[in-house]
């Protein structure tokens, strides 16, 4: 459709191809002939996974693979002997009796591979598990070490999406490592009995086998390149799914009457994604199919090829017989080989995917990451120079160009409107986020020299936010500083101060109550009392410097006073940054810094900037007048 016909439809801007898919998308093009070209590279790599997770079992699957690949041979072998010998001349009986000895090496050879077949299986089924645990966890060492500016971007969301995907093809690239081998072990000993049989019947097997071999590998390659394609029709619809059968989104999508709106989304990404599904899925059928009628006539010519040279009496019977066995055997191992090569190929790009991202993610991680930097001492002084930041693909700058000193004891107010910068400021002095411009000093030295996790830990946040993690009230809170065994009496006393602890005795559990309904005897919580949780837990902290982002937006009355009360005692003795727009709360800072539009304009004591009578000023007494009896907002009271 043209912009302006009049024919658009609206589109998702998660349905929109971004830049950086076609980056992706130019890594699907490479040909299935060069699929070879990166197999000894996902071998190693798979081989090098499982030596990390389980030296042992690697071992045991690579031994029993090789031998019992070998005990291929000898079946052949055997297989022809006791033909030999049962069609060969005498009473059946001699004729069975000189065929013995061929028949128990047959049932010896048979029995090694079942049981080393078996042995493969334990394993392989004992190496899955540790070989998943290591890159699962190596996913999450990085997720969880990245800054959080890295969640910003919409290409890394994408990118850890496949690289999760990633991490669960771990085990399966090196299963598939492993039973390629066994496929390609077992091929190479079938075709040393064919070849001895006779040559022709080598290369007219392969005439019959590899095109479905070559077919499979396209198939696979077609997939990849779907799945990398439909990233984000995956992602919106995983999000639609769960706004349509969750609690939480329950009472909204009624009220407002929002199930014909989201089903309208749901048609949109899915039609999508099916349309997509069902051209794979055509393209896919088309050929595998085509594959599987030249494999055919390949397959017809071998048969035509044995009958000729067993009426030419230029093969006995008894090979004949063998010659049939084998082409069988050798059939299911060019099967097993050329899938196995599929699906080593296809797991093989999701897990370059997972490596490539781990890579990738390094750029996001905190500088010092990559030095040694000494631990930060006791918090003395926090100084803000210059200090701006734009986040990405965003016009306007979030903060800009802020200066500001906060020293030991001093509690601070940040206040302004909404999208002021108020917030952004605080996680960048909380080492959450590192400006783009600028420097934030900490003690007089540049934050970013010091090690990062010592400053965090002299650092309590509370946000607004507020994640809700599904562990118990007193894990909740104690998770505010894991430095040192939770005690329960410090864990009251805090909940106490957050005005918390009459809302968690009330529970079915009290302190040892699961904060989650989807599980057993779980408890679900109010937003208020979310907010109190997450008060504790930063009071928990007993930090050197505290920050405070709108605590208490959903408290009542009561347990507002009483956490702005344990603020209060802070004052003198710790640092307090706290950011509110309840202005009457900040009227006892000891200063007061006025964001608007991310730029520092106004800065003082609550009386200073009333006597200003500037924008603090203004925001205060629209405020006042809502507590005046018979005054309109906005006028003076």
């Amino acid at each position: 459709m043209q912009p302006g016909t009049g024919d658009e439809k609206p589109v998702l801007p998660e349905l929109r191809n971004a830049w950086w898919e076609h980056g992706v998308r130019r890594r699907t093009e490479t040909g299935v002939f060069g699929v070879f070209a990166e197999l000894p590279g996902l071998i190693r790599q798979a081989i090098r996974i499982a030596w990390r997770a389980d030296r042992a079992r690697t071992l045991v699957v690579a031994g029993a693979t090789i031998v019992a690949g070998a005990m291929a041979t000898f079946g052949l072998l055997s297989t022809q002997r006791v033909l030999v010998e049962l069609f060969g001349g005498g009473p059946t009986p001699d004729r069975v009796r000189a065929a013995l000895p061929a028949l128990i090496v047959l049932a010896v050879v048979t029995a090694v591979r079942g049981a080393l077949g078996i042995a493969v299986g334990y394993a392989q089924n004992g190496l899955a598990p540790r070989v998943n645990q290591a890159a699962e966890r190596r996913l999450f060492e990085t997720t969880t070490a990245v800054q959080v500016s890295a969640f910003d971007a919409d290409a890394f969301a994408d990118d850890m999406e496949r690289a999760t995907r990633g991490s669960d093809a771990a085990m399966g690239l090196v299963q598939n490592t492993a039973n390629m081998f066994a496929g390609l072990v077992s091929l190479i000993a079938v075709a040393v009995a064919v070849v001895v049989i006779n040559p022709l019947l080598l290369a007219a097997l392969l005439v019959a086998t590899l095109p479905n071999g070559y077919a499979a590998l396209r198939a696979g390659h077609l997939r990849y390149a779907t799945f990398l394609a439909g990233s984000v029709r995956r992602r919106r619809l995983w999000v639609l799914q769960h706004q349509m059968a969750e609690r939480d989104s329950a009472p909204e999508l009624r009220s407002y009457g929002l199930r014909d709106f989201l089903l309208g989304q749901y048609d949109m990404v899915m039609g999508a994604q099916t349309k997509e599904d069902l051209t794979l899925a055509r393209r896919t059928t088309t050929t595998t199919s085509v594959g599987a009628v030249i494999s055919g006539i390949g397959l017809a010519g071998v048969w035509v090829l044995l009958g000729a040279l067993l009426a030419g009496g230029r093969i006995p019977l008894s090979a004949a017989v063998t010659c049939v066995v084998a082409i069988q055997a050798a059939q299911r191992a060019l099967a097993l080989v050329t899938f196995q090569l599929d699906q080593l190929y296809t797991g093989g790009q999701f897990f370059k995917e997972y490596v490539g991202f781990l890579d990738r993610a390094r750029t996001y991680l905190p500088r010092e990451q990559f030095t040694v930097a000494p631990a930060a001492p006791v918090f003395e002084q926090v100084s803000v120079r210059g200090v701006s930041l734009r986040y990405p693909d965003k016009d306007t700058v979030a903060v800009d160009d802020v200066t500001l000193t906060i020293t030991a004891g001093q509690t601070v107010a940040f206040v302004g409107e909404n999208g002021s910068g108020k917030s952004t400021l605080a996680a960048m002095i909380a080492s959450l986020r590192e400006p783009t411009d600028g420097v934030i000093e900490w003690n007089g030295r540049p934050i970013e020299h010091w090690d990062r996790d010592s400053v965090r830990a002299q650092i309590g946040v509370v946000l607004q936010a507020h994640h809700r993690w599904p562990y118990t009230a007193a894990t909740n809170i104690a998770m505010g500083d894991l430095s040192v065994p939770a005690k329960q009496d410090r864990i009251e006393h805090a909940a106490t101060r957050a005005a918390a602890h009459d809302t968690i005795v009330a529970l079915s559990h009290g302190y040892e109550t699961l904060l989650d309904r989807t599980f057993k005897d779980g408890e679900e919580l109010s937003g208020g009392q979310w907010q109190r949780i997450t008060a504790a837990r930063g009071l928990y902290r007993d930090a050197d410097l505290l920050i405070m982002d709108e605590p208490s937006s959903a408290l009542d009355p009561r347990a507002e006073d009483a956490l702005f009360q344990a603020i209060a005692d802070r004052q003198g003795k710790q640092t307090t940054i706290l950011i509110t727009h309840r202005l009457a709360n900040v009227i006892h800072a000891d200063m007061i810094y006025v964001l608007h539009d991310g730029a520092l304009v106004e800065a003082g004591t609550h009386p200073q900037l009333v006597a200003a009578g500037g924008r603090y000023a203004e925001l205060f007494a629209l405020q006042a007048a809502g507590y005046q009896p018979n005054t309109t907002p906005g006028e003076p009271a």
